[in-house]
């Protein structure tokens, strides 16, 4: 299998970087509200909250102009697993948020790219060089370092950003299946759709009554998730997921600033070398990669 090919320049491709960076910096600003929201609620429920709220604006928005055209769609069954996989890695994240610092997450979070890498191989049917895997290999080995596997300093539920990691890189493969045979504006409705189907499920057996203020913050969280997902679909029409995956990097920046000021953490030195270790071997991807394309 193989995605749709599209004809990309130097110009769309630094258009297709900015927007995704774009988003980037979004979703750090969306995980710092939740991180304040699962100080009261239940992980669940901001999920919920997360994909209810996108859902409900999306229909206010756009169901009125858009009519049937908003579900239709030629790819339903990649929709489909496309927003469940997002499910899962929001799950996985906001559920870590509520124990980890958000820096630390945020640099586990960092070995995405290298899962794009991975399955890019075995789904896109990429040329990977040896060299560029090795790459991989050494930027995972300094991920399993900042999780210090059999030592206490850790919480366990770093594991959990680990696992958003592989559902979040599934998930961009499947966000460029859709580019340019879905509208970005139905793929950001079945995002919303799927995950408010389900948790909407799930959200009874762990509701907490929020106050004004609550339904407040729950419904930010799902407007700048719906605006984040918006601007990441348009990306990966400009350029491919191999070549915007090392920019995921750049949420490590904003998670240490966000973490300082809005909850006073800092990651330890050890976690931020290797991070840094994570962040080199993606860059140097990105260097083969467009070394390679020069070729």
């Amino acid at each position: 299998m193989s995605a749709p090919t599209s004809l990309t320049t130097p110009q769309s491709s630094y258009r297709g970087v900015f927007l995704f960076c774009s988003a980037i910096f979004l979703f750090v600003v969306m995980d710092t509200i939740v991180k304040y929201a699962a100080e009261t609620y239940p992980p669940m429920q901001v999920v919920w909250a997360r994909y209810f709220f996108h859902t409900l604006l999306m229909t206010l928005i756009l169901l009125p102009s858009q009519g049937l055209k908003l579900i239709k769609t030629s790819r339903l069954k990649i929709q489909i697993v496309r927003s469940m996989l997002l499910l899962g890695a929001t799950i996985c994240f906001f559920t870590a948020l509520k124990y980890v610092p958000l820096g630390d997450a945020g640099a586990v979070s960092t070995t995405a790219p290298l899962f794009v890498i991975f399955f890019s191989v075995i789904l896109l049917k990429e040329k990977i060089s040896f060299r560029r895997w090795v790459a991989v290999a050494v930027g995972f080995a300094g991920a399993m370092v900042i999780l210090r596997p059999g030592m206490t300093e850790a919480h366990p539920a770093l594991l959990l950003v680990l696992g958003t990691s592989v559902f979040y890189s599934l998930y961009q493969i499947a966000t460029r299946f859709l580019a340019g045979l879905d509208s970005s504006v139905t793929t950001l409705f079945y995002t919303a759709l799927v995950g408010s189907v389900v948790m909407s499920a799930v959200v009874p057996f762990f509701w907490v009554t929020p106050d004004l203020m609550g339904w407040l913050m729950l419904a930010l969280i799902g407007l700048i998730g719906g605006v984040s997902h918006f601007i990441m679909i348009r990306a990966f029409t400009y350029t491919t997921a191999s070549t915007a995956a090392p920019f995921q990097y750049t949420q490590l920046i904003w998670t240490i600033v966000f973490g300082y000021f809005a909850f006073g953490d800092f990651p330890d030195n050890l976690t931020i070398v290797d991070a840094s270790i994570i962040v080199a071997s993606g860059l140097y991807i990105l260097y083969r990669e467009r070394r390679q394309g020069r070729a």
